[in-house]
């Protein structure tokens, strides 16, 4: 029987070490033959493709003779799985797999993809067909991110976003904002025309807003043609009120005058308040201009319309007449047609192309699948450019159609009132103000409005809380130095100290120069003081001729005031409280007032030898006679561009004065005295008989010849 001896320490641990590289041997083996198994997996993939979607009697040829490295070193399937396949195979299990399967990952990836682009392809089709997305609100929302201008957003915008372009200086897009935000895309002559940008002198009314002054070829017509405006004619004899006309103050006015310098820098207020304004019109939803037919067309309607805003806008025109013959029911290509005329009637100061533009406006708005959105744009710019020019009637039809379409729109309604403005109306206008406050009492716009009309029909306390709770709205449109001037004024009538709490707002708003000067039409960086002496204006020897010819004048004048001949009318622009005051005009605006020099030739031939009087365009020369017991009212003249004479030829010793801001003088009998009526003065006459004199305005002396000449009249 044969004994187990147990092996020594030494053979055993020699045994361990020979199992243990045996061991290793056949790992390094098992390793080398699986690596010379492997398929390359750009193989296995071309091979998939080769064979496409396997059928079933293909799976085992697959397994078998594609993917030979699925057995394991000894030749057989290894156990992982129940169809012979490696759980843990990578790339290889992935292509095994395809082929057991029949549909691998690559070719069912492959198929969805396909299934899911021809998806994508047919609800894209089914959306634009059955208009389900409404693109240009999703559009209007980007215009947030419209950095070029060209009111889309686009690539270009994205670039700039990435600050990988600058972006293009454009015109703005938007041409068809109200006037009162405005006005935008106005038809004006270069700013050398008119240094102070004043208004026209075809817009006279006190309600009227600024109108492009004028120009030798492109000029408004005459609003006389068709309206007989009453507040014309109070302007063209009497120049003290400041009239209701918007003027742009300059943005700072810096004088000589010691205590009086005058300065009108807009308030931080004002400005931030302007740039919250900007960001509420950046979120505005754009304007639906669009009908299906015009979306069919869009390509090519933005393609024309970025030639008009880039300024290209004889292109444009020419592209948007071509898609008006191709598509004449195109409401939208006929709009841009006649944005395309009215800039290019800006651009040529043409009248006849910006008639062909209102024309072409009106047609725009008639066709029948017009949106009302592009019916709101182009009735509003139709009627604008009709009032300037001076079509006023034309443009109050246009609005009373705007109104009736959109009878809900309190804007449409306060345009409405400022049309009846513009032709005299005033009872027209305050019906529509009315109608406006009995829907919404705290309108602001309708509140100023109805207030100057109260207060132009001698309604002074009724006006007040008016005009007062207008410009506290803050609404637009109502933070204006017209507005400012008519509340103080009322204030002041009734006894109030507050009025110059708004004078002095008025003036850190910028609407006025100082509190005393609050005139609304000015020339920058004129010296600015209340009196002035001959020396200081220049003008010496024009006061010499009056004080040596006082006595001839006073003859002739005298004359025609015994014979009553009628020629002394009635002061009619509401100055005085009480009282009697006539006034007798020879010049106005710079021309001589009909034949009223017949009945004092010598006094004419005198003045007509001084230019600075007899040719200025913002002032008169005329008689004035004053009663006993008259008071004027303070009040201010509507510019800062004449100095005002006054020569005495009959004065009561006692009793007759005239204050101008803090300084009050009398006249004297052959004696000139001068003053700037631009700022606040009042005047009394106390004395037992009546006080006579002469008005004689000039021009300022710091006036260029060129800003003489280019002046509107006032």
């Amino acid at each position: 029987m044969e004994t187990c001896r147990p092996r020594d320490s030494s053979s055993t641990a020699s045994g361990k070490e020979v199992y243990m590289e045996e061991e290793e041997e056949e790992e390094e083996e098992e390793e080398v033959m699986y690596e010379e198994e492997l398929c390359d997996e750009e193989e296995v993939a071309s091979a998939v493709q080769d064979i496409g979607c396997l059928n079933e009697a293909e799976k085992p040829l697959v397994g078998a003779e594609v993917c030979p490295y699925l057995r394991d070193s000894d030749g057989k399937p290894t156990a992982d799985s129940k169809n012979g396949l490696k759980s843990d195979g990578g790339a290889a299990a992935a292509a095994a797999a395809a082929a057991a399967g029949g549909v691998g990952p690559k070719t069912t990836m492959f198929t969805w993809f396909v299934v899911l682009a021809l998806l994508g392809v047919w609800s894209s089709v089914a959306v634009v067909y059955f208009d389900v997305v409404d693109y240009d609100s999703v559009i209007g929302k980007l215009m947030a991110y419209d950095r070029d201008g060209d009111g889309d957003f686009d690539m270009e915008d994205a670039k700039v976003l990435l600050d990988r372009a600058p972006p293009a200086d454009t015109q703005d897009p938007d041409r068809d904002r109200p006037a009162d935000t405005q006005d935008p895309g106005q038809v004006r002559p270069d700013d050398t025309q008119d240094p102070d940008r004043d208004r026209p002198a075809d817009t006279q009314d006190p309600a009227v807003r600024p109108q492009p002054p004028l120009v030798e070829d492109f000029v408004p017509d005459d609003p006389r043609e068709d309206s007989g405006h009453p507040y014309e004619d109070e302007v063209e004899t009497i120049d003290t009120t400041g009239v209701l006309v918007e003027e742009v103050m300059a943005e700072e006015t810096m004088v000589e005058s010691g205590k009086y310098v005058t300065s009108s820098k807009v308030s931080q207020e004002t400005e931030s308040r302007s740039d919250q304004k900007v960001k509420e019109k950046t979120k505005k939803s754009k304007p639906k201009l669009l009908n299906k037919l015009d979306k069919t067309i869009k390509v090519e309607i933005d393609a024309a319309e970025k030639l008009r805003k880039k300024g290209k806008v004889e292109e444009a025109l020419k592209s948007f007449e071509a898609l008006v013959q191709r598509f004449p029911q195109s409401p939208r290509a006929r709009y841009g047609k006649a944005q395309a005329e009215d800039d290019v009637a800006e651009k040529q100061r043409s009248n006849d192309l910006l008639q062909r533009a209102i024309n072409s406006y009106r047609e725009a708005s008639e066709l029948p699948s017009a949106t009302p959105d592009l019916i709101r744009v182009t009735l509003k710019r139709r009627a604008e450019r009709q009032q300037f020019l001076g079509r006023n009637r034309g443009a109050l039809l246009t609005l009373e159609r705007l109104v009736e379409v959109f009878p809900e729109d309190l804007g449409l309604k306060n345009d409405l009132g400022v049309a009846h403005l513009l032709i005299g109306d005033n009872k027209g206008a305050k019906r529509v103000y009315e109608e406006v406050l009995a829907v919404a009492p705290g309108d602001g716009f309708a509140m100023v409005h109805y207030g100057f009309i109260l207060k132009s029909e001698n309604q002074i306390a009724e006006s007040i809380p008016y005009l007062k709770g207008g410009l506290e709205s803050g609404a637009p449109g109502t933070d204006d130095g017209r507005f400012y001037f008519h509340l103080g004024d009322a204030l002041q009538r009734v006894g109030d100290d507050s009025a110059y709490h708004w004078y002095e707002l008025g003036h850190q708003r910028g609407h006025f120069a100082s509190v005393w000067q609050r005139s609304l039409y000015n020339v920058d960086g004129l010296q600015a003081q209340p009196w002035w002496t001959p020396q200081e204006t220049g003008y010496t020897d024009l006061v010499k001729a009056l004080e040596r010819g006082w006595k001839a004048i006073r003859e002739e004048v005298l004359a025609v005031l015994d014979l009553k001949t009628g020629l002394f009318m009635p002061e009619e622009e509401n100055l005085r409280e009480r009282g009697e005051w006539g006034q007798y005009t020879l010049w106005q605006q710079g021309r001589k007032a009909g034949d009223a020099c017949r009945s004092v030739p010598k006094t004419c031939s005198l003045l007509e030898r001084f230019p600075e009087a007899t040719n200025c365009k913002r002032g008169q020369i005329k008689f004035s006679v004053m009663q006993p017991g008259t008071h004027v009212w303070p009040h201010t003249g509507p510019t800062n561009c004449r100095l005002r004479m006054h020569l005495g030829l009959v004065v009561p010793e006692e009793g007759c004065r005239i204050r101008c801001t803090n300084q009050t003088r009398a006249w004297e009998e052959g004696k000139v005295l001068i003053f700037d009526d631009s700022f606040e003065h009042e005047v009394w006459q106390e004395a037992a008989s009546y006080r006579l004199i002469l008005i004689v305005d000039v021009w300022h002396p710091a006036l260029s010849a060129h800003q003489r000449q280019t002046l509107s009249p006032i």
